[in-house]
C-alpha cells in the first residue's frame, strides 16, 4: 500500500538519450556498414545529401582545423565551401582533398581510410574518430559529385507544398498534421490516439498559463470535449492575464532579467517596471516584430514615447559591477558583449560570441562581423564601474505616478515604496563612440575600426540606418532567413518540449538539423504573413492533432523514436520550476493573483544570502521574508538575486539569468524529490488544501482524498488509488496518535493560520496525504 505510493513519490524518471548524427532520406540502400558494436547495420542512402548526411560529419570532425576560421586552418585546407575544398594543394598543386566524382583521386578519402597514424584524419591527438559508416558516406558523396549546399538556416524560408497523405482522411485537423503524418509514414510509424479530455485540458492549460485547470473547467470540458469546445478553451486561456504572465516568465530567461546587478556584492537594481511592460505586451498580443523592435530600439523610433523607451530595458538586464579594483573599460566592453550575445541567441539563433576572439570556427561569421554587430550596441553613455552601490547606472528614466497615469498604466506602482522608480534604458551618446575589432577579444587591444553592419552570409544590411533601429528593421526584413524560424521554433518548443530544431539556441553548423524542415518553413512564413501574431500561432499549434495525442508509447515506438523527434505521440514533460510551485499554491487556494509591482521574497532556506555576501550587498546582504499575501504571489514575481538564485527553482532547472537562455536544462535528481518533500511552501499548501477539504466534507476522509487527488492531477482517482491513499491516511493518523509525528511542529510550517475547531491529529494525517499527492510524478508532470 504505502510502498506503492511512496515509490511513485520518489521515482526519478530516466531519460533515454539517443544520438543520431545522420538522417536517411532514401527508401532503399545499396550498401550497409556494421557499426562497432556489431549488433546493428546502418543503411547508406542511395543519394547522399550534403546538408543532412555530410555536413554533420564535417562540422563535428573536421571544421575545428578545416573550417571557416582562417586563423585555425591546418594544411591550407578548408572544407566549409566547395571553392576551398576543391582547390589544388601542395607545393606542386598536384592533388586535392576532394575531386568531385572521383573518390580514388581525392586525398581526403585516402587519409580517412589510412591506418598510418601520421596520415590518418582526424589525427589521433584530436581524440576525434570517424566511424566506418561516416567514412563510407564521405566516400560515396565525393563519388556522386561532392555537391555543396549553403547551410539550410541561411537560405530564406520558401513556400512549402502541404503533403497529401492517405491517412489524412482519418487523422489530422490542419497543415501541421499533414507534415507530421508524412514524416511518420516515411519512418514507418503512425500517430497515437487523442489524449483523454482531462489530460488534454491539463496540458493546454499548463502550456498556455503555467497553472492547472480548475475543477469547474475540467468538469465543464469533460461534459462536452468537442473540438469546438476545445477551441473555446484555448481562446479563453489566450485572453487571460495568466497567459501573459506565463509568456513573460519565459521571456525573462531570454532577457536575463534579475533584481540584482550580479558580481561579488550583487547590489539590488530596479527593473521590475520593464517586467510589467513585458506582461502588458503579451496581454495586448503585441506583434512579435513590434515587441522586438521596441526592446532593441524603442528609444530611436520617431517621436519615441515613454513606453517605447521603457521597453529598451531589455538591453540593460546584463550584469553590472560596483567592485573596487576592476578596470571600468574592461567591464563596459563586457556589457556590450552581453547585448551582442543576447542578440545572437535570442533573435538569430547563432553563437555570435564564438567570433569574439577569432573568426567563427564553424559558421561564416568573421571576427569583423562580430564587432560590426557589437558596434550597434556600443554607443550608449554607460560606465563600466559604479562608483558606489547607490549609483543609478546611466542611462535611466524615472517612472512616477504621473507617467503611470498618462501612459504607463500597466505598471503596478502602488506596490512600490518609492514615489519614483528608476529603470535602466537605452540612449544614444551625443557623440557616438568609435568601435574597433578587439584583438583576441581583449578590451584594450584595438585593431581596425568597424561600423554597424551585418554578415553577407545571413543578409546584406542594405538601405537601413546604421543604428539599432536599422538592426531591428534588418531582423524583420522579409528576406531574413533566421528571425521567423528562430521565433516560431521557440513557440513549437513551448508546446512540444523540443523545437523542430532541438538546439533552439544554435541554428548554425554545429546546431541540430530540423526534424521537419518543410514544416518549419511553412510555420515561419505563416507567422510572418499573419502579422507576427503569437496568440494565433500558439492556437494553430494547439489545434493540431499532433499536439492532442496521448503520451502512451508502445515498445515499438520507443525503440523506433526514443526521443519522440517525429511526434508519433505526445511527450511526457515535467512542469517548469515556476509551474510546480504555482500549482501547489493554486491547489491550496493560497495563490495571490495580483499583477505586477516589485519582486517579492517567498520562503527559502535561512542564511543562504548571508553565507554568500561578499562584504557589501546593502539590501541583498540578508534575506527578509515578504509580508502577508506577498509570500504567495506567482513565481514570476520572486526576487532574483543573481549570485544566489531561488534555490528551489534552481533545483528544478530554472535559468540562472546570468546570460540569455532560450532553453532550460532537463534533469532529474534526488534533490528535486527532497525539495518536494521539504519545501515549506509545498507543505503549507498541502495543509491549507487539507483544511479546505475537511471543512467541505467533514468526517468523509475518502471524499476529501478523492477531491485532493482530482485537484492535483486533473483526473479522478480509481478505486485502487483511493484505497492506497486512504490506507496511507490511516497509517499516518496512527503515527500521529502514537506521538511518532509531532502535531504542533508539523502544523507550524508556513505562515498561514491553522483554523480552530478542526481535529489537529486528523488534519496532520490529511496534510501528509495531500503532501504525498503533491509529490506524485503525475502531479509534477504535464501529462
Amino acid at each position: 500500500m504505502t510502498k506503492n505510493v511512496m515509490s511513485q513519490l520518489f521515482s526519478i524518471a530516466a531519460f533515454v538519450f539517443a544520438s543520431c548524427v545522420l538522417c536517411s532520406c532514401a527508401s532503399e540502400a545499396d550498401k550497409t556498414i556494421a557499426l562497432e558494436d556489431g549488433n546493428k547495420e546502418t543503411a547508406i542512402p542511395e543519394k547522399i545529401d550534403f546538408t543532412f548526411h555530410v555536413k554533420p560529419i564535417l562540422s563535428d570532425r573536421c571544421f575545428i582545423c578545416h573550417g571557416p576560421d582562417k586563423n585555425a586552418v591546418e594544411g591550407d585546407l578548408s572544407l566549409h565551401s566547395a571553392e576551398e575544398a576543391y582547390r589544388a594543394l601542395g607545393e606542386l598543386k598536384d592533388h586535392a582533398a576532394i575531386v568531385p566524382g572521383n573518390a580514388a583521386q581525392s586525398s581526403l578519402v585516402e587519409r580517412i581510410f589510412s591506418d598510418d597514424p601520421n596520415l590518418i584524419m582526424p589525427p589521433p591527438e584530436s581524440n576525434l574518430v570517424l566511424e566506418d559508416f561516416e567514412k563510407a558516406i564521405l566516400e560515396k558523396w565525393i563519388a556522386q559529385g561532392a555537391e555543396y549546399k549553403t547551410h539550410w538556416a541561411f537560405i530564406p524560408p520558401t513556400p512549402q507544398e502541404v503533403p497529401e497523405n492517405d491517412g489524412a482522411k482519418v487523422w489530422g485537423s490542419n497543415e501541421i498534421d499533414a507534415f507530421i503524418l508524412n514524416k511518420l509514414t516515411e519512418k514507418g510509424m503512425s500517430p497515437s490516439s487523442q489524449a483523454s479530455s482531462e489530460k488534454l485540458l491539463r496540458r493546454i492549460t499548463f502550456d498556455l498559463t503555467g497553472l492547472p485547470p480548475t475543477l469547474e473547467q475540467i468538469e465543464k470540458f469533460a461534459a462536452n470535449p468537442s473540438q469546438e469546445k476545445y477551441e473555446e478553451v484555448i481562446d479563453s486561456l489566450l485572453l487571460s492575464v495568466d497567459y501573459a504572465e506565463n509568456m513573460a516568465a519565459e521571456w525573462m530567461d531570454i532577457a536575463r532579467y534579475a533584481d540584482t546587478h550580479g558580481y561579488q556584492d550583487d547590489f539590488e537594481r530596479t527593473m521590475w517596471p520593464w517586467r510589467d511592460w513585458v506582461i502588458h505586451a503579451f496581454k495586448e498580443n503585441m506583434p512579435y516584430d513590434q515587441f522586438v523592435t521596441y526592446q532593441l530600439a524603442g528609444d530611436l523610433m520617431p517621436n519615441a514615447n515613454l513606453e517605447q523607451i521603457l521597453a529598451t530595458g531589455f538591453n540593460r538586464n546584463h550584469k553590472i559591477t560596483a567592485e573596487g579594483g576592476v578596470i571600468p573599460e574592461e567591464y563596459r566592453v563586457e556589457y556590450v558583449e552581453d547585448r551582442n550575445t543576447t542578440l545572437g541567441t535570442a533573435f538569430l539563433g547563432l553563437t555570435l560570441e564564438c567570433a569574439r576572439c577569432h573568426d567563427h570556427k564553424y559558421d561564416p561569421i568573421s571576427q569583423k562581423d562580430h564587432f560590426q554587430f557589437y558596434s550597434f550596441f556600443n554607443t550608449i553613455p554607460e560606465k563600466g564601474l559604479l562608483d558606489n552601490a547607490a549609483d543609478l547606472p546611466e542611462p535611466y528614466i524615472k517612472v512616477t505616478q504621473k507617467e503611470v497615469s498618462d501612459i504607463l498604466g500597466f505598471i503596478n506602482l502602488e506596490k512600490s515604496e518609492m514615489k519614483e522608480v528608476p529603470v535602466m534604458v537605452m540612449k544614444e551618446m551625443d557623440q557616438p563612440r568609435s568601435s574597433f575589432i578587439l584583438k583576441r577579444g581583449i578590451y584594450d587591444q584595438y585593431g581596425d575600426e568597424v561600423f554597424p553592419d551585418t554578415p553577407e552570409s545571413i543578409l546584406p544590411f542594405d538601405n537601413y540606418p546604421k543604428n539599432r533601429l536599422g538592426l531591428a528593421k534588418w531582423l524583420f526584413d522579409d528576406k531574413h532567413p533566421l528571425t521567423a524560424r528562430v521565433a516560431v521554433n521557440r513557440l513549437w518548443q513551448r508546446m512540444f518540449g523540443s523545437g523542430i530544431v532541438a538546439s533552439s539556441f544554435d541554428f548554425g553548423n554545429q546546431g541540430s538539423l530540423p526534424t521537419h524542415p518543410e514544416l518549419l518553413d511553412f510555420l515561419a512564413i505563416k507567422y510572418k504573413t499573419e502579422g507576427w501574431d503569437t496568440r494565433k500561432m500558439l492556437k494553430y499549434i494547439a489545434m493540431s492533432e499532433a499536439y492532442q495525442q496521448d503520451t502512451k508509447a508502445s515498445p515499438e515506438k520507443l525503440e523506433q523514436d526514443p526521443e519522440n523527434k517525429y511526434l508519433a505521440r505526445a511527450s511526457r514533460l515535467r512542469l517548469s520550476s515556476e509551474a510546480i510551485r504555482d500549482q501547489a499554491l493554486a491547489f491550496s487556494g493560497l495563490l495571490n493573483r495580483e499583477v505586477g509591482g516589485p519582486s517579492v521574497k517567498p520562503y527559502q532556506p535561512e542564511g543562504i544570502w548571508e553565507e554568500t555576501t561578499g562584504g557589501g550587498g546593502g539590501s541583498t546582504a540578508s534575506y527578509t521574508l515578504s509580508e502577508g499575501k506577498d509570500v504567495y504571489r506567482k513565481s514570476i514575481y520572486t526576487f532574483w538575486k543573481r549570485t544566489v538564485p531561488p534555490p528551489s527553482m534552481m533545483t528544478f532547472d530554472s535559468s540562472s539569468r546570468d546570460y540569455c537562455s532560450v532553453k532550460r536544462q532537463e534533469t532529474n535528481t534526488p534533490l528535486q524529490a527532497l525539495v518536494l518533500l521539504n519545501d515549506p511552501q509545498i507543505v503549507e499548501a498541502a495543509r491549507v488544501a487539507a483544511v479546505g477539504e475537511m471543512e467541505a466534507n467533514p468526517n468523509a476522509e475518502s471524499e476529501q482524498i478523492k477531491t485532493l487527488f482530482y485537484k492535483a492531477t486533473s483526473r479522478m482517482p480509481n478505486e485502487t488509488e483511493i484505497q492506497s491513499l486512504t490506507d496511507y491516511y490511516t497509517e499516518m493518523l496512527s503515527k500521529v496518535e502514537n506521538g511518532e509525528i509531532s502535531t504542533s511542529e508539523y502544523l507550524s510550517i508556513g505562515r498561514s493560520e491553522v483554523p480552530t475547531g478542526l481535529d489537529k491529529e486528523k488534519l496532520v494525517a490529511m496534510t501528509l496525504t495531500a503532501h504525498t499527492i503533491l509529490n506524485l510524478d503525475e502531479t509534477i508532470n504535464r501529462g
